[in-house]
């Protein structure tokens, strides 16, 4: 008697909780459903060769996961951009310095943080995922292992950046992150077996203090993969962005049933309560839901995003919460 009092008491409690959040009572998840459809692409900020690439390998029934890492490599070789990669400004003492991440379907990820001389550091972080026990290597670890993986030691200061970062030493004052200086390109990408996968690379902010790492190499903060829900990134202050988790937050905002560009909206304010400072800087965030539904929000006006699908590749400019000060 006892026991089926005890039983029948915590059924009413369950029973409570979930009329009080306005919910049904907790079950346990069904097993996912294999989703199939039309592959897309997203990216942060104006990166068209870089979704274009990537979008060679899922036009062909390609893997998500290879055609995020394809397709930032693009971007992290492109001497001309200044935030990601080679030709990247380097740290207030002249050194680039690259971090980056990639998170598959299965919720198995890598990363690199405070890696120099190699160009392609997406490409080592998908070699810790794969090859190593451990989820992010540093430093001259990351590079020890890059160079025993067959990677060349390279110069990635180009005559752009260090004359810009010569220039910076006259006064030595930090740029705010902006349209020019805007940290990261984030990828996120659903393919033809409804398969998510996302991949974050960056030199970080320009004059950075030594061994400053942001959010970009950080799983859950500059990027975030799961297949039921859906895939974000970020790109912009790391700093703000760690603060609240920022893609992995939004992807809870999909879970409890926010669009993508909600989810984006709801992580941007929260992310700004905790960071009041935000005056003159720039936040982008994106996501892609498991249907191929996408979104993104900025800070403020200038944050771009270019998408891929089977109509082609265009750039996209998200809404944004606040005018520039």
């Amino acid at each position: 008697m006892i026991e089926k009092r005890r039983v029948f008491i915590q059924k009413l409690a369950g029973l409570s909780l979930a009329s009080m959040v306005g919910c049904k009572p907790l079950v346990a998840a069904s097993a996912p459903v294999k989703r199939t459809g039309k592959p897309i692409i997203l990216s942060t900020w104006d990166n068209k060769p870089a979704n274009n690439r990537a979008w060679e390998i899922l036009s062909t029934g390609g893997r998500a996961l290879d055609a995020v890492e394809q397709g930032v490599m693009i971007t992290e070789a492109d001497p001309n951009d200044t935030s990601v990669g080679y030709g990247g400004f380097p740290d207030r003492d002249g050194n680039v310095t690259l971090d980056a991440c990639i998170m598959d379907e299965k919720g198995r990820c890598g990363a690199v943080a405070y890696l120099q001389h190699i160009m392609h550091p997406i490409r080592v972080a998908r070699l810790v995922m794969d090859k190593t026990p451990h989820w992010m290597l540093v430093g001259d670890g990351a590079l020890a292992f890059a160079l025993a993986e067959g990677m060349k030691k390279e110069n990635l200061l180009t005559p752009k950046a260090e004359a810009a970062w010569r220039e910076w030493l006259k006064s030595s004052n930090y740029k705010p992150i902006s349209s020019e200086n805007h940290d990261t390109i984030g990828m996120v990408a659903l393919d033809q077996n409804g398969q998510l996968s996302g991949a974050c690379t960056t030199s970080g902010a320009a004059w950075k203090m030594k061994g400053r790492v942001g959010d970009s190499p950080i799983i859950g903060a500059g990027l975030y993969v799961d297949n039921e829900v859906g895939a974000a990134s970020a790109t912009g202050l790391g700093e703000m962005v760690v603060r609240a988790c920022g893609a992995h937050t939004i992807i809870e905002f999909m879970r409890q049933g926010l669009s993508p560009e909600m989810a984006c909206k709801k992580t941007l304010e929260r992310i700004i309560r905790l960071w009041p400072e935000h005056k003159g800087q720039q936040l982008g965030l994106l996501a892609i839901d498991n249907q191929g539904n996408i979104g993104g929000y900025g800070l403020r006006p200038g944050y771009k995003m270019t998408v891929t699908d089977d109509s082609g590749t265009r750039v996209v400019v998200p809404k944004h919460l606040f005018e520039w000060d």
